[in-house]
């Protein structure tokens, strides 16, 4: 199993290869922007041999090298066949970034310094800003592959993909998780379909980030008219906002984390509910659309699928149509309120309830799957890179006090 990994390390250019990397980029840009042009009214999208017979000498006779061209078919491909997909008008390209293919470029990890070609065979040697976490794409496990180039409000931004083949886990569970507002709840199941554990993972980056909003929106409301013109409400406001976004994330990498420390344990399969379309679904007024504006369950779930894939724990999603409604063991399920219910003789949480019944379907799943050829995710193929920060360390995790003993 391949398992992709992107990280981002800001650069420097040398004096004069600022201008040189910046015309690059441009013409880069434009290159994508005029085959994007080219294909756009066509009733289909060509493939990548169809346009390498329509543009490949021209682009070639603009300087560009072999792979630089091969770099922004795909490119163009990508961006035409997604905005006809979401039914869009056609791409207007603004952003200066270049996907560069690994035969294109020279890193050296010594020397934090990298090497780069540009139009007409020219070179740039970048100086990496590099941080002590990303050392551990250097112990010889990790090979770099392609790497995208991007400038940015006057930074220069690199990021280096890494992979690396790891051995799936010989699954000996599974584990359903249920996200919620502010706890993720978790069940684990023998391969049997016995009850193993179950335990609660507490989430309040939420809470405290749709209190920052709260704020900005009582500013903005209280200079609604001159909010815009005012220098010092618009860095308040872009503050707090900004605040939000950064403890959402933090919070989402502790959940994440434990997460596959818990699946790691008990060698699990992890299973999530497909809730590709929540926040499209407007039921349950205005006070929970509020908060599911800010709610990051998909960022928990891409991060956790992430970070389970350096273990060789895989990730598959399931229906998540009624599973806080159904009896997980067969017993009676009387509902209490919207929270509670009594299984049996006991007393729970829907969100127990629910974190079962993922299980369960997780391990129908699992049963049904051969050589694990399952979609990883909702909305991206297994092997898409993913994005990684800096450890932002454990979470004060807590387990519930419900015990296996009362479900058995």
């Amino acid at each position: 199993m391949r398992v992709l990994a992107t990280a981002r390390v800001e650069a420097a250019a040398p004096k004069g290869g600022e201008a040189l990397l910046t015309q690059f980029l441009k013409e880069y840009r434009n290159a994508v922007q005029y085959i994007v042009d080219g294909i756009w009214f066509l009733d289909y999208v060509p493939s990548e041999e169809s346009l390498h017979k329509m543009f490949y000498s021209e682009l070639r006779r603009l300087g560009f090298r072999a792979h630089h061209v091969s770099e922004i078919y795909k490119r163009a491909k990508e961006v035409v066949e997604g905005a006809k997909k979401n039914r869009g008008s056609k791409p207007i390209l603004k952003k200066l970034t270049a996907r560069i293919h690994p035969l294109d470029y020279k890193i050296d990890f010594n020397a934090k310094t990298l090497r780069i070609a540009v139009l007409n065979n020219e070179r740039i040697e970048l100086k990496l800003k590099w941080y002590n976490y990303l050392n551990k794409y250097l112990d010889g496990s990790w090979r770099p592959g392609e790497i995208l180039i991007s400038c940015r409000n006057g930074k220069i931004l690199v990021y280096i993909t890494f992979h690396k083949d790891v051995e799936p886990t010989d699954f000996r569970a599974v584990m359903g998780v249920d996200i919620n507002f502010s706890n993720i709840t978790y069940t684990v199941l023998d391969l049997s379909g016995n009850l193993v554990t179950i335990g609660v993972i507490p989430f309040k980056g939420l809470r405290r980030a749709l209190h920052l909003k709260k704020l900005a929106e009582e500013l903005q409301k209280r200079y609604s008219k001159s909010w815009r013109f005012l220098k010092w409400v618009g860095g308040v406001r872009g503050r707090w906002l900004s605040k939000a976004r950064n403890i959402l994330i933090d919070s989402a990498h502790r959940a994440s984390k434990k997460l596959v420390e818990i699946a790691k344990e008990y060698n699990a399969l992890i299973v999530f509910e497909d809730l590709d379309k929540l926040k499209e679904n407007g039921n349950g007024g205005y006070k929970l659309s509020w908060g599911k504006s800010l709610w990051c369950y998909k960022r928990i779930q891409m991060f956790a699928e992430y970070k389970a894939a350096f273990h060789g724990i895989k990730t598959v999603y399931v229906n998540p149509a009624k599973t806080s409604r159904k009896s997980p063991n067969g017993k009676k399920l009387r509902f209490i309120n919207y929270r509670y219910a009594i299984l049996g003789n006991v007393v729970t949480s829907r969100d127990v309830i629910a974190s079962w019944n993922i299980a369960l379907r997780g391990l129908e799943k699992l049963k049904r799957m051969r050589g694990f050829g399952v979609k990883w995710s909702p909305d991206s193929p297994a092997d898409e890179g993913m994005r990684t920060r800096p450890n932002a360390g454990n979470p004060e995790a807590r387990y519930s006090q419900l015990t296996t003993a009362i479900y058995k």
